[in-house]
């Protein structure tokens, strides 16, 4: 593992070349020429993994909600993990072997007000999870959905505020936001060889948020 890994990003993130990442692509995931350009090359690659990290969030009460917010929620929170699912899929199911995994949210487990659009593309995502998991775990591949809960990122900030995440780390049992390494670790694991049996599930990192 680790050889001929792809990493999108957008150019709202810097590049860190240490990564471990082979190959980086710059793309818009709202644009839909860059999403059908990275598709195909998708497709014309062999790969044992994918991993489904892209994520937007607009908070705003249901009778406020603006039409082009949800689509573009809906769109790449959900649609273009989809497209890429069906992308790898054919050749996963051709080797024998392949690991994919949706990150979700603890909002496509519970939800919270103000987040109509998000928990609904998160929720469907990881419907997307369930139905491919049946469909291709006879094949050798496994499809998962990790939800983390609150975790200490740009997004989390850009939503929360640095007092709103000060504050949610007091409603976490943990009494901390989750690190992004934590996250993942457990990503990792769910796509190596040590994952045999694990497959259309939806697994929390909260911390214990949800369970209180």
């Amino acid at each position: 593992m680790g050889e001929g890994v792809i990493v999108e990003y957008t150019g709202r993130s810097e590049v860190q070349e240490n990564h471990g990442g082979s190959k980086y692509i710059k793309i818009d995931f709202t644009n839909n020429d860059e999403i059908a350009q990275f598709e195909s090359y998708v497709r014309q690659n062999d790969y044992d993994i994918l991993i489904n990290n892209c994520g937007i969030n607009k908070i705003s009460p249901i009778s406020k909600l603006d039409r082009r917010d949800f689509e573009e929620i809906i769109h790449v929170n959900l649609t273009v993990p989809s497209l890429l699912i069906s992308a790898v899929s054919s050749s996963m199911c051709e080797k024998g072997w392949g690991r994919i995994v949706n990150v979700g949210s603890i909002w496509g487990k519970i939800s919270k007000e103000h987040r109509a659009a998000y928990s609904a593309s998160k929720h469907g995502i990881d419907g997307v999870t369930a139905a491919v998991a049946a469909e291709v775990a006879r094949f050798g591949v496994l499809v998962n959905t990790v939800s983390p809960g609150f975790v200490r990122t740009k997004l989390t900030e850009s939503v929360l505020g640095k007092q709103g995440m000060a504050e949610m780390a007091e409603a976490v049992p943990i009494r901390r936001l989750a690190e992004p390494t934590e996250i993942a670790n457990f990503v990792n694991w769910l796509c190596s060889d040590d994952n045999s049996y694990i497959s259309g599930q939806n697994l929390l990192i909260d911390g214990g948020f949800s369970r209180v």
